[in-house]
């Protein structure tokens, strides 16, 4: 399989790394607008191999004609949030800049399977699938994933167990209105409600839902990437060894819960077709309110880039 990462910062960086350490693809490309940054890295990746003993070609490059035939894309590319800010207020920012990454890509692998990073995620992802006119099946946002490790991880922390034991679905956008789903949260097959008060789950949803800003609010100047890059390469693994692996992640709905033309974190089963099924589990009228009002938040932020769009029509 080949691999294109399409922004070098941090994230992408970090996920052609993991990438290559784990074995998922023949040949990496690291892809970035400023010289010798992707090059570097790629280097540096690439010594790191022998170490490993993995044999993988790791190649830098800030030409768009190097990642042509790719099997997989990952967009990276964009702006990281800054202390105070929200995931939708870099929606100005690296709308544009997706456009132009997703259209250069698109333009030279046509037939690959699109996993979109950037935020506003949700949104992100619905950009890709205007742009490239793929399938649902075929572009997919990463989000739930990283959304379900923290609260795995969270869970794993209070209760001093291994994060192997625990296991969790977060639904819904990626952002202040995702939907931990504790009712089907368990730790060695226990329901967490048989472990935990309610008010210590609660704020444990809570620490979930703020999980990227209490990152960004100790790194000052950057987001995660370590989480964030390991669920990239949870999800390639998925698609590269047809795994048919169920998770949550951010696809275009069609009806499915209610919704329809809207981007929304769901659990899909991912297999190397891309995205096979997506599968509606049993929700509460609670939960699934609490789903619909995450999605209306997506829906939102999505008629704010529609306007955006629009008016860059019209400027241009």
């Amino acid at each position: 399989m080949k691999l294109t990462i399409i922004g070098a910062g941090h994230v992408g960086a970090t996920t052609a790394h993991i990438a290559a350490l784990s074995g998922v693809a023949r040949e990496i490309v690291l892809l970035d607008i400023l010289e010798g940054i992707p090059q570097g890295k790629a280097l540096d990746i690439y010594e790191s191999l022998p170490i490993v003993e993995r044999d993988c070609h790791v190649l830098g490059t800030n030409d768009y004609s190097d990642t042509a035939a790719s099997d997989l894309v990952v967009i990276t590319a964009g702006v990281p949030r800054k202390p105070g800010m929200s995931r939708d207020d870099l929606l100005t920012i690296n709308a544009g800049i997706v456009k132009s990454c997703v259209e250069h890509a698109y333009a030279y692998s046509p037939n690959a399977f699109y996993i979109v990073v950037s935020n506003p995620l949700d949104v992100m992802t619905y950009l890709t699938l205007k742009v490239t006119g793929l399938p649902r099946t075929r572009v997919v946002g990463m989000a739930g994933v990283l959304d379900t490790a923290r609260f795995r991880a969270f869970i794993a922390m209070e209760l001093k167990v291994s994060v192997a034991d625990v296991y969790a679905f977060v639904l819904g956008g990626h952002g202040d209105s995702m939907v931990p789903l504790v009712r089907y949260t368990t730790v060695a097959g226990v329901p967490i409600t048989e472990l935990l008060p309610k008010e210590k789950i609660d704020a444990l949803v809570q620490r979930t839902r703020d999980g990227g800003a209490e990152i960004v609010s100790y790194l000052k100047t950057g987001s995660a990437y370590y989480a964030p890059a390991a669920a990239i390469v949870q999800m390639i693994d998925a698609v590269v060894h047809d795994r048919r692996q169920i998770l949550p992640c951010a696809v275009a709905l069609d009806g499915e819960y209610g919704l329809s033309q809207v981007v929304c974190g769901v659990p899909v089963k991912l297999g190397r077709a891309g995205v096979e099924e997506i599968l509606q589990i049993e929700l509460t009228p609670e939960e699934l309110t609490a789903l619909h009002r995450s999605a209306a938040d997506v829906r939102q932020t999505m008629e704010r880039l529609e306007e955006l769009m629009q008016w860059q029509r019209t400027a241009t």
